[in-house]
């Protein structure tokens, strides 16, 4: 009867990490089939049985042809549009947040129309107004696609970072007779960096991923969704998982990276040599 009351309070305790890591772990299920699958030969091209362990998909992820093309077109289009939708997202979050003007109510909704507006939408709609316009599709009207509704996710992002912030460090930088610059270099921006980069991860990873908005307006760009779209029809190579897999460990990588360049700074702060005063007593 002990035990079991035990057990039970166990349970009654730890229920919310139970379900999350149930919850995490079929998150995380895909990409941990997509990991296998990278290391397989499977029996015929159109299956996805574990046949024969092998590390040649990972010697040469070029094999398949095209593959490698499509991935480094989605890059460079990734990071244009990153770059774009960074700049003018976080302008226009600092407009929302820090000023008051007119049409404000306005602008903050039709900011979150895009991420509102299904994707089919979006594509058939800016398809119509580039063939109103005479643009040809291709590659820069794929940045101009992708910059269209990065730009919403990363004003969401950046705004939320700013809302957190406590203005009063402002305040004091100006108090302590730092010019606008200054109080803005040393303090704002180190404060909203943070939200800023993963921000940018957010729009990279949303313009790498993206299939529907891009088949609209590519032309005759391929871009990697569009190749494994392509490829499944004779079958998906097995390189495609691994670029799957080296993604998300990059992914995993530049996450872990800005986790530890926030955090060991302030740990050298804290454990600052004594002052000279103090210094060399005993």
């Amino acid at each position: 009867m002990n035990v079991g009351h035990r057990f039970w309070r166990w349970i009654a305790d730890h229920w919310v990490l139970a379900v999350a890591g149930l919850v995490l772990g079929y998150l995380l299920l895909p990409v941990v089939v997509v990991a296998g699958l990278s290391l397989n030969r499977p029996s015929t091209r159109l299956s996805y049985d574990f046949a024969e362990f092998t590390l040649d998909n990972w010697r040469d992820p070029c094999a398949a042809p095209g593959m490698c093309g499509a991935v480094l077109r989605s890059v460079q289009i990734g990071f244009l549009a990153t770059l774009v939708s960074t700049v003018l997202g976080t302008l226009l979050a600092f407009a929302l947040v820090r000023h008051r003007f007119r049409g404000r109510a306005v602008a903050n909704l039709l900011v979150l129309a895009p991420m509102a507006t299904p994707e089919v939408v979006l594509g058939t709609s800016l398809l119509a107004l580039l063939v109103a316009a005479g643009i040809p599709q291709g590659f820069w009207t794929v940045v101009i696609a992708h910059v269209m509704f990065c730009v919403s996710f990363v004003v969401v992002t950046v705004r939320a970072r700013l809302s957190g912030m406590d203005s009063r460090l402002e305040e004091a930088a100006l108090d302590l007779y730092a010019s606008e610059w200054q109080a803005f270099r040393r303090v704002t921006l180190p404060l909203v960096l943070p939200g800023i980069v993963a921000a940018a991860l957010l729009a990279f990873s949303l313009s790498f991923d993206d299939f529907i908005v891009t088949n609209f307006n590519s032309g005759t760009t391929v871009t990697f969704p569009m190749y494994v779209w392509g490829a499944n029809q004779r079958g998906i190579p097995p390189q495609v998982n691994v670029v799957g897999t080296a993604m998300f460990g990059l992914a995993l990588l530049l996450m872990l990276a800005v986790r530890l360049r926030w955090r060991f700074p302030r740990r050298r702060q804290t454990t600052a040599p004594p002052a000279d005063g103090h210094a060399g007593v005993g």
